[in-house]
């Protein structure tokens, strides 16, 4: 028996970009488009009422934001997974909003079958966010609270084994759960332990925060 289709609502003002996407990801058997809107502040009673597994959201929408939206969906405890799309790929409000629980991001002219990726990977807890990109966006904003978040970081990691700090430097480093598994000799099942254990004991809830916090302490 197959499994369910992921279920993707689509957060975007734009009407085009809304339809094309649509078009993009209702053309495959893994992935269902359940609902469409057209601003941040129509998202949250999108999701009571449609349930989807993954949200598409443009950062940059009229009357609510992506960012506030994103920071509303995942302090829920049934938060669907966000990947936040963007026109800049230095743009504030993408880091801020990864730091608030996404997924992942997008630039609006990525490459079809690289959305499709990120839509499977994400749906499947797996974090799509590339090592590079991450230092990239934290070193175009260092600043404000840099050394404070620093010590934040290095604080929680300390609440760590040694087993769970190597797992954690392996999520930031980019890897995927098999990856980890080949490289630190455990099972996938193991890995998938360890990383719920991480996400509770530092207080996060999804692999990208591991990524940003490992960042954050110097260590990735």
């Amino acid at each position: 028996m197959s499994s369910s289709p992921i279920r993707v609502m689509l957060a975007d003002d734009d009407a085009l970009v809304r339809s094309a996407l649509s078009m993009m990801l209702s053309g495959t058997n893994d992935i269902r488009v359940v609902a469409e809107v057209a601003d941040g502040a129509e998202v949250a009673a999108a999701v009571d009422a449609f349930k989807p597994d993954l949200v598409l959201m443009d950062i940059r929408m009229p009357r609510m934001d992506g960012l506030a939206a994103t920071e509303q969906l995942r302090a829920r405890e049934d938060a669907p997974a966000v990947i936040v799309l963007t026109t800049f790929d230095a743009d504030d409000m993408v880091l801020r909003a990864l730091r608030a629980g996404a997924g992942g991001f997008l630039l609006k002219d990525t490459p079809p079958p690289e959305i499709l990726k990120a839509v499977r990977l994400v749906a499947a807890g797996e974090a799509m966010l590339s090592p590079t990109v991450t230092r990239q966006l934290l070193t175009h904003f260092a600043g404000g609270g840099a050394d404070a978040r620093r010590a934040e970081a290095a604080a929680l990691l300390e609440r760590l084994t040694d087993r769970e700090r190597e797992v954690a430097l392996a999520v930031a480093e980019g890897m995927s759960n098999a990856e980890i598994a080949a490289t630190l000799y455990m099972s996938v099942a193991t890995v998938k332990a360890h990383v719920s254990r991480l996400l509770t004991k530092l207080e996060l809830n999804n692999r990208v925060q591991i990524a940003l916090l490992a960042h954050d302490a110097g260590l990735a």
